[in-house]
């Protein structure tokens, strides 16, 4: 409600609501048209990175991780600019480009992250996230210098992030990409229960550790590069969302993926409303606004991390 109702110009809920039930109104070109499809996939692209976020945390058994800190969002992002560069049309090709970019992005941070006896060692694959995900956004900067200014603006979604382009269309591609992936997250909850145990344990107790970690990093490349391709990166959603609500429902994946879910999206429309309210007419990234709240509370969780 939040959403609909604040911006540039302010409605009343009774204003708003009249905009969806009388067709002709002459407020429904903009609660209809723009603020509608924006809060929704705002709110589904937040509770996406929430959701894939915890299950990085509990796949590498580091709470630290998260979809931009692993690299995942740069490589994604990557992925997205190479499209536009080479002209592809937007839509389906570009989030086919931006999973591209978020699978080879996650498998250079695991191999990276293997140590000897082929062990993942948790911080050395934080510190492989960072390094990837540098060296993806300066690839994108290189990209985009020799671009053209059309191409340039296109692209300076993907390094900014932000829902200025969102319509129905966009949301419903996100949608139906998102969905599978977030329904195999849920489906593998037992498992990453029995992850945070730890290898050994987990397996004693009967889970597959080596399927249950692909599937739920393949499930996390694909939600990454969904949220990427429609609204660019937008980070420590994925941090700092699961980390306040696990003090509410507890650890358990099958009651904390939907909670997550929900407060990922609310936090994200908070955000974007921010976004486009505190410097109107102008606009602010989104991306901008969730790091400003974001940085301050990593630094609090790596401090307590290393203690």
């Amino acid at each position: 409600m939040i959403g609909l109702l604040v911006g540039a110009v302010g409605y009343t809920p009774a204003e708003v609501l009249r905009a969806f039930l009388e067709p002709g109104d002459p407020s429904g070109a903009i609660i209809r048209g723009l603020r509608a499809p924006r809060v929704v996939l705002g709110f589904a692209v937040g509770g996406t990175l929430a959701v894939a976020g915890a299950t990085l945390q509990a796949v590498v058994g580091n709470p630290l991780a998260e979809p931009w800190l692993l690299g995942l969002s740069g490589g994604a992002s990557l992925g997205a600019v190479v499209a536009v560069v080479l002209g592809l049309p937007p839509g389906w090709s570009v989030a086919a480009a931006a999973t591209i970019g978020a699978g080879v992005a996650i498998l250079l941070v695991y191999r990276v992250a293997l140590v000897a006896g082929r062990r993942l060692d948790p911080r050395v694959l934080l510190l492989a996230g960072v390094v990837v995900g540098a060296f993806a956004s300066a690839v994108s900067a290189a990209l985009l210098a020799r671009a053209d200014p059309f191409t340039f603006r296109a692209a300076a979604l993907w390094l900014f992030g932000g829902f200025a382009g969102a319509d129905w269309t966009g949301a419903g591609r996100f949608v139906t990409i998102a969905t599978p992936a977030l329904l195999l997250t849920w489906w593998l909850g037992r498992g990453l229960d029995l992850l945070a145990l730890g290898d050994e344990p987990a397996a004693a107790l009967g889970a597959d550790v080596t399927r249950v970690r692909r599937l739920a990093v393949f499930a996390s490349a694909v939600l990454t590069a969904a949220t990427v391709s429609v609204a660019g990166i937008i980070g420590f959603v994925g941090l700092v969302v699961p980390h306040a609500i696990r003090w509410l429902v507890g650890p358990l994946h099958h009651r904390l993926l939907p909670a997550v879910f929900l407060a990922g999206g609310a936090f994200t429309v908070l955000a974007d409303t921010a976004a486009r309210t505190v410097v109107a007419p102008g606009e602010l990234p989104v991306g901008v606004v969730t790091a400003l709240v974001g940085v301050p509370i990593f630094a609090v969780l790596l401090r307590r991390s290393v203690a």
